[in-house]
C-alpha cells in the first residue's frame, strides 16, 4: 500500500511520450505556419516594393516592409552618396518630435558607417560593444540589437537597410538577416525600374520645356520673359531651391542677371567687369557642366561668396558656345539637401544647348524684323520726299502765283496764313524723313530726334489732342546730351502748362538748331497764361536757360487767333563746354 505498482507505472509510459510527440508536432506545425507566414509576408513585401514606380514613395516602402517582416522597432534607410557618406536618411518609428529634437540626421559615422566602408549583412546584439560604436545623441531613443543589409542596384551600393530593437527577443536571428537580405535584392531591382522610370520622365520634362522656350522665343515674346520662364521650369525639374541665369559678355563680364527662388535677390542685376571667382567662370573653364557639393566652400568661388550663405549643392551649365555664348545658367539647392546627382544632371547640357539655339534664332528673327523695318522707313521717307512733299510744293505755288489775283484782305491774309502753313508742313515733313532715315542703333541711348517725338506723344493724353511737331538742323549731332536733357524737360513742362492753363485747341513744338544756337518753341492757340503761372510755373524753365547761358521768353502769339508762344534758347557752344 501507499506504492505504485510496477505494472501501473508500465502503463503510463507510452501516455507521457505521446503528450511529448503531439506537443512536439504541434511546436514543429507553428514553426511551420511561422515560416510560410513569414514566407507569405516577404512575398508580399516585394510585390508592394516592385509596384511602385516613384522612388521617394519606393525607398519608404522598403523600410516599413523590412520593419514588418523582422518586427523591429525602429527601421532606416540611408543612400550612400559620392563621398562615402549619407547623402539621404529615411527613418522609420522615431516620431517627428523626437527627430526634430535629436538634429540633423546621420551623416555616415559609427556603426551606419561600418556598413558603408564594408558593405555585407552585419548582425549585433548589443550595439554598444561594437568597435565602431560610439553612442547616440541627445534625445536619441535607446537601442541595443541591431541588423544592417546593403542594397545593391546591380553592382552598385545604393545604401543601406538599417533595423534596430527586434520586439520579443534579445537580438535578430539568422533568418531575420536572410528575409531582409532577400527583401534587400528586390529592393534594388525596384529602385532600378523607379530610376529609369524618373529618368525617362525628367527627361522628357526636360525636352518639352526646351520646346516651349523655343516656341515662346520665336512666337514674339521679350528675352527677359522667356528665359524667367526658363529659370523657373529649370528651378522645377532639378528639385532646386534657387536659379541663376548669369548673361556673359564677348570679353567674359558679366552684364547682368536673374534670378528665382529663395534668396533670388542677392542674385538679380548682378554686373561685373570680369566673372572670374564665380561658378560661372568654372562652368566656362569646363566648356559645360560643373557640380560642386557645397558651393559655399568651394575654392572657386571668390567673387561675392557671401550671396552663397545657406547653400550647398550647385550646378552649372554654359548657354551657347565660346564663340557665340549667352550666359551660364546656375542651380543651387540649400545646406543639407542631397547634392546634384548624374541622372538630375545628365539632360542640362542638352537642355542649355537648346535654349542657346532658341536665343541664337530669336537674335536672327529680330534683325531680319529690324532690317524689314528699316526697309520699310526707308520706303517710306522716299514716297514722302518724291510724292508728298512734291505735291506740297505745287500746291504752295499754285497758291502763290495766285495771290496777285486776290483783292479781298481778308482772303489775302487768309491766303498767306495757308501758304505758312505749307510751309510748316514741309518742314515738319522733311523732319520726318530725316528722322525715318537715321536709323538708331541697338542698345545704344535714343537720339534727341527720338526722345522729343516720344515727349510730344506723352503730352497728347493731358492735351485732349496731338501738337503739331516741327524739328530743323542737326540736332541729333550738335545738341550736347546735357543739354538734350534739358529739351525734354522743356518740352514737357511747356505743353504741361498749355494743358492745364490754356484750353487751346492746337498747339505746335519747334526744336530747331541752326549758327551754334538751340532754340525750343512752343505755341498754343489759348487764353493765355494766367500771371501766377508766369511767376511760379515758368521759373524753373528760365532757370534752366540761364544755367546754360540761354534766356526764356513768353509772349501773345501774333496770329489773330491769339494764344501764346514760349521760347526758349541757349547757345550750343556753351551748352556744349
Amino acid at each position: 500500500m501507499g506504492r505504485d505498482d510496477p505494472e501501473d507505472r508500465a502503463a503510463k509510459i507510452p501516455g507521457l511520450r505521446l503528450d511529448e510527440l503531439v506537443a512536439e508536432l504541434q511546436g514543429r506545425i507553428d514553426e511551420v505556419r511561422g515560416t510560410r507566414d513569414r514566407l507569405n509576408g516577404l512575398l508580399e513585401a516585394v510585390m508592394c516594393v516592385g509596384r511602385e514606380l516613384d522612388l521617394p514613395q519606393v525607398l519608404r516602402g522598403i523600410v516599413e516592409a523590412a520593419v514588418t517582416l523582422v518586427d523591429a522597432e525602429y527601421g532606416a534607410l540611408g543612400v550612400v552618396g559620392n563621398n562615402e557618406r549619407l547623402a539621404e536618411f529615411l527613418p522609420i518609428g522615431i516620431s517627428d518630435d523626437v527627430r526634430e529634437e535629436i538634429g540633423d540626421l546621420p551623416a555616415g559615422h559609427g556603426i551606419l558607417g561600418e556598413l558603408i566602408r564594408h558593405p555585407v549583412p552585419l548582425r549585433l546584439g548589443e550595439l554598444s560593444e561594437h568597435p565602431a560604436s560610439y553612442g547616440f545623441p541627445p534625445h536619441h531613443p535607446p537601442m541595443h540589437s541591431f541588423l544592417g543589409v546593403p542594397v545593391r542596384v546591380r553592382e552598385e551600393v545604393f545604401g543601406n537597410l538599417y533595423l534596430t530593437e527586434k520586439r520579443g527577443a534579445r537580438e535578430f536571428d539568422q533568418e531575420d538577416e536572410a528575409v531582409v537580405a532577400t527583401l534587400a535584392v528586390a529592393a534594388g531591382i525596384a529602385i532600378e525600374n523607379a530610376r529609369l522610370y524618373e529618368e525617362g520622365r525628367r527627361r522628357q520634362r526636360w525636352l518639352a520645356a526646351s520646346s516651349d522656350f523655343t516656341s515662346a522665343l520665336l512666337s514674339g515674346s521679350t528675352e527677359s520673359e522667356v528665359l524667367e520662364g526658363m529659370l523657373e521650369r529649370a528651378v522645377d525639374i532639378a528639385g532646386a531651391d534657387l536659379g541663376a541665369f548669369y548673361l556673359v559678355g564677348p570679353n567674359g563680364e558679366l552684364t547682368g542677371s536673374l534670378a528665382l527662388g529663395t534668396g533670388a535677390e542677392a542674385h538679380r542685376g548682378i554686373v561685373l567687369p570680369s566673372s572670374q571667382g564665380t561658378l560661372a567662370a568654372a562652368a566656362l573653364a569646363e566648356n559645360g557642366l560643373v557640380t560642386v557639393p557645397d558651393i559655399r566652400s568651394d575654392a572657386r568661388v571668390t567673387m561675392q561668396p557671401e550671396r552663397w550663405d545657406g547653400f550647398g549643392p550647385a550646378v552649372a551649365v554654359s548657354v551657347g558656345t565660346k564663340e557665340n555664348l549667352s550666359g551660364v545658367l546656375v542651380l543651387a539647392r540649400l545646406h543639407g539637401r542631397p547634392p546634384f546627382d548624374g541622372a538630375e544632371v545628365a539632360a542640362l547640357p542638352s537642355f542649355a544647348g537648346q535654349a542657346a539655339l532658341a536665343l541664337e534664332l530669336a537674335d536672327r528673327r529680330r534683325d531680319a524684323e529690324q532690317v524689314r523695318i528699316l526697309e520699310d522707313r526707308d520706303r517710306i521717307a522716299r514716297d514722302l520726299h518724291d510724292l508728298a512733299i512734291q505735291r506740297l510744293f505745287a500746291t504752295g505755288m499754285t497758291l502763290q502765283s495766285a495771290r496777285p489775283f486776290v483783292e479781298h484782305p481778308e482772303a489775302t491774309e487768309r491766303l498767306n496764313r495757308a501758304i505758312d502753313d505749307l510751309d510748316s508742313t514741309i518742314k515738319i515733313i522733311r523732319t520726318t524723313i530725316f528722322g525715318l532715315r537715321e536709323h538708331e542703333t541697338p542698345g545704344k541711348a535714343p537720339k534727341l530726334r527720338t526722345r522729343v517725338l516720344q515727349a510730344v506723344d506723352n503730352a497728347t493724353p493731358a492735351l485732349g489732342f496731338a501738337p503739331a511737331l516741327r524739328m530743323e538742323g542737326l540736332i541729333d549731332t550738335d545738341v550736347p546730351e546735357r543739354v538734350a536733357d534739358q529739351v525734354i524737360a522743356v518740352i514737357g513742362e511747356a505743353l504741361s502748362n498749355v494743358a492745364r492753363h490754356a484750353r487751346a485747341r492746337q498747339a505746335e513744338a519747334a526744336v530747331v538748331a541752326d549758327a551754334g544756337l538751340l532754340v525750343v518753341t512752343v505755341t498754343d492757340d489759348g487764353v493765355g497764361m494766367p500771371e501766377e503761372t508766369r511767376r511760379s510755373g515758368l521759373r524753373n524753365l528760365a532757370e534752366r536757360a540761364e544755367h546754360l547761358g540761354g534766356t526764356l521768353s513768353v509772349s501773345a502769339c501774333p496770329s489773330p487767333r491769339g494764344g501764346t508762344v514760349l521760347e526758349w534758347q541757349v547757345p550750343l557752344l556753351t551748352g556744349g563746354d
